[in-house]
C-alpha cells in the first residue's frame, strides 16, 4: 500500500495581484508534492481562495461589481497564474464553494452546541486589511504589528471561540511534538510572544458587513475570517460531507506550508479548532520568512513589485521557480534582485547546467556516433565522482526533507560543479586524440549518468527542463524513476539526440537588469 502525503498552502486572500512571494509558497508546496511522487507516494496537494470578508467587499464595491462576482474574476486568475507555473495541486478550494460553506455551517454548530461558543461584545483595536483584532500590548507605536497601518477602534455584537479552555492542552501538544512546528525558531517566537503570555479568547464573528457565511444561530452575523478560513484544509476532503472518502484517507495533513504573517492563526488558532472538532493535528507546521527587495518589502507606491507571470512571459517558468526558491534562506528573510535573478540565470542555469548538458551531448556524438557503452577501464577519477555523487544525494534527501529548499538545491548544483571538474580531469578530447576508445567509453557513461542523476533531481524544481534533459540523454521510463538513483539502470546503447539543444540562452546582464527594473516599474 502506497504511503499517503497531503500537503497545503494558505488560502490565499485575492484583494490584489499575486506577486512573487505569494508564488514562493506555491512553487515551494509544488517542489514537496513533485518530490514525494518521485518517491512513489500518493500526494494529494491542496491550495485555494480565502474569499469572504470587509476587505473583498469593499473592494467590490469600488469597482461596483458584487463580491462573489470580484472573486469569480480573482480565482480564474489565480487558476490560470498556477497552470502557468506549472504547479500540480489536485484541488483548488474557495471559500465560497457550497462543499465549504455547509461544512463550516455545520461544524460552527458543533462547536457551539459542545459550548466553545458564546455571544459577548468585542472592545477594541482592528485592521482592516489584516482583518485582525489585536489588543493595546499588541499594537507597535499604537499601529497594526503585521502591515504597519492604522487600526480602528471597533465595539460591536459578536460571537467568541473559548481559547481559554484549550490553552493547557496545547502547551501539552507543544511539549509532545517538539517538531510541529518548524523551523525552530518560528516555534519560540509563537511559544514566547503568544501561548506563554496568556491565549485571549478570540472572536469568530461580525455584523458590520454581511459578505461571509451566516453564522447559523443568529443569521445577522457573519462566521469571522479565521474560523472560516481555517477549516478549508478539511472542508477540501469532505468534512462533514456525505462523501468524506478523502477526509479518512488523506487527513491528518503531513505538511501545511504557511508565510510568517499567519503564523499565530495556524500554530494556535487552528490547532484549537481542530482539538474542539475531535480531529487530529496536522503533522507539521513549516513557517517560511520574505522574499525582500533591496528597499524593504514589496510595495506598489515604492514600484519594487515583481510579478511572477511577468517574469515567467520574459524568461520562462522554470527560470522563476529556480530563482525564486533559490532566494529564501531557511529561518530567514531573502532577498530578490534584478541582479541577483539574471546572476542566477547566467551562472547556475546557463553556464554550470546548460553548458554541462550540451557539451556532454556534443561529445557523445562526435567520440561515439551518440551511442552510451559501457567499458572494462576505469580512470582514476571515476570511483571519486560517483561516490561524490552518491554522498550530495543523501545529503540532498536530508535537506529536502527537512524543507531546506536553499541548501537541497546547493547539493544538487554540487553536482553540476563536480561533473563539470571531471570533463577537465579526464580531459576525453585528449583520449580521443590519443586513441584511449575503453577510457572514452568509460568517461561518457559516467558523464551520461551523471546528467541523468542530476536532472532526476532537478524534476521537482524544474521539471520542464528535467524533461527536455531527459528527451536529449534518450533515457527510458524506467530510467528517469527516482529509485534509479540507487539501483542504477543499465544504461548502454542508449542513443542522445542528434544535435544537443541549449536549456538557457545566455542573457546580456547590463540589458536584462534595466528590462527587469523597467518591469518592475511598469507593474507596481
Amino acid at each position: 500500500m502506497m504511503n499517503k502525503f497531503y500537503i497545503t498552502t494558505p488560502i490565499y486572500y485575492p484583494s490584489g495581484k499575486f506577486h512573487i512571494g505569494t508564488a514562493y509558497t506555491t512553487i515551494l508546496a509544488d517542489v514537496l508534492a513533485r518530490y514525494h511522487r518521485q518517491k512513489g507516494e500518493d500526494v494529494y496537494f491542496l491550495t485555494g481562495l480565502d474569499e469572504h470578508g470587509q476587505k473583498i467587499q469593499i473592494k467590490s464595491e469600488e469597482m461596483g461589481i458584487s463580491p462573489q462576482e470580484y472573486v469569480d474574476g480573482m480565482a480564474s486568475n489565480a487558476k490560470e497564474l498556477w497552470k502557468k507555473l506549472n504547479i500540480t495541486n489536485n484541488d483548488f478550494i474557495r471559500t465560497t464553494d457550497k462543499r465549504h460553506v455547509d461544512a463550516v455551517t455545520k461544524a460552527f454548530n458543533i462547536l457551539y452546541e459542545n459550548g466553545d461558543i458564546y455571544k459577548g461584545k468585542y472592545v477594541g483595536k482592528y485592521c482592516v486589511p489584516c482583518e485582525t483584532f489585536y489588543t493595546e500590548s499588541q499594537l507597535v507605536d499604537g499601529k497594526c504589528p503585521e502591515c504597519g497601518r492604522e487600526v480602528k477602534e471597533v465595539e460591536e455584537e459578536t460571537y467568541f471561540f473559548n481559547m481559554k479552555k484549550y490553552e493547557d492542552r496545547l502547551k501539552k501538544f507543544y511539549e509532545e511534538n517538539p517538531n510541529f512546528l518548524v523551523p525552530l525558531t518560528k516555534k519560540n517566537e509563537i511559544m514566547n510572544s503568544f501561548v506563554n503570555v496568556g491565549i485571549e479568547d478570540l472572536c469568530i464573528s461580525r455584523t458590520t458587513f454581511d459578505w461571509g457565511i451566516k453564522v447559523p444561530v443568529d443569521p445577522k452575523h457573519v462566521v469571522y475570517v479565521w474560523l472560516d478560513a481555517l477549516l478549508n484544509y478539511i472542508t477540501a476532503l469532505g468534512y462533514l460531507s456525505e462523501d468524506d472518502s478523502l477526509m479518512k484517507k488523506y487527513w491528518p495533513a503531513d505538511i501545511q506550508i504557511i508565510g510568517k504573517d499567519i503564523s499565530r492563526f495556524h500554530a494556535i488558532y487552528w490547532p484549537i479548532f481542530l482539538m474542539a472538532l475531535n480531529l487530529p493535528l496536522p503533522k507539521k507546521l513549516f513557517v517560511h520568512d520574505f522574499i525582500m527587495m533591496r528597499d524593504g518589502k514589496m510595495s506598489k507606491s515604492k514600484g519594487n513589485v515583481i510579478y511572477p507571470d511577468i517574469l515567467a512571459d520574459a524568461y520562462g517558468v522554470d527560470a522563476v521557480r529556480y530563482t525564486i526558491l533559490k532566494s529564501l534562506p531557511y529561518g530567514q528573510d531573502g532577498e530578490f534582485t534584478p541582479e541577483s535573478f539574471i546572476e542566477k540565470y547566467n551562472t547556475e542555469l546557463c553556464n554550470d547546467l546548460g553548458n554541462l548538458v550540451n557539451r556532454t551531448i556534443a561529445m557523445i556524438n562526435k567520440y561515439q556516433n551518440g551511442v552510451i557503452y559501457k567499458s572494462n577501464c576505469k580512470t582514476s577519477f571515476d570511483d571519486e565522482l560517483n561516490n561524490y555523487i552518491t554522498n550530495e544525494i543523501e545529503l540532498y534527501e536530508k535537506e529536502i526533507d527537512n524543507i531546506n529548499i536553499q541548501n537541497a538545491l546547493g547539493h544538487i548544483l554540487n553536482i553540476v560543479s563536480r561533473t563539470n571538474k571531471y570533463i577537465d580531469e579526464t580531459s576525453p578530447w585528449v583520449l580521443y586524440k590519443e586513441e584511449k576508445y575503453e577510457d572514452l567509453k568509460s568517461v561518457m557513461y559516467n558523464l551520461y549518468e551523471a546528467i541523468r542523476k542530476i536532472s532526476i533531481l532537478f524534476y521537482p524544481f524544474i521539471p520542464t527542463t528535467s524533461e527536455n534533459i531527459f528527451n536529449q540523454l534518450g533515457v527510458t521510463n524506467e530510467q528517469k524513476n527516482y529509485d534509479s538513483l540507487r539501483y542504477l539502470p543499465d544504461l548502454e546503447n542508449n542513443k542522445v539526440i542528434e544535435k544537443g539543444i541549449p536549456l538557457f540562452e545566455r542573457l546580456d546582464a547590463n540589458i536584462e537588469i534595466d528590462r527587469l527594473k523597467e518591469l518592475m516599474k511598469v507593474n507596481s
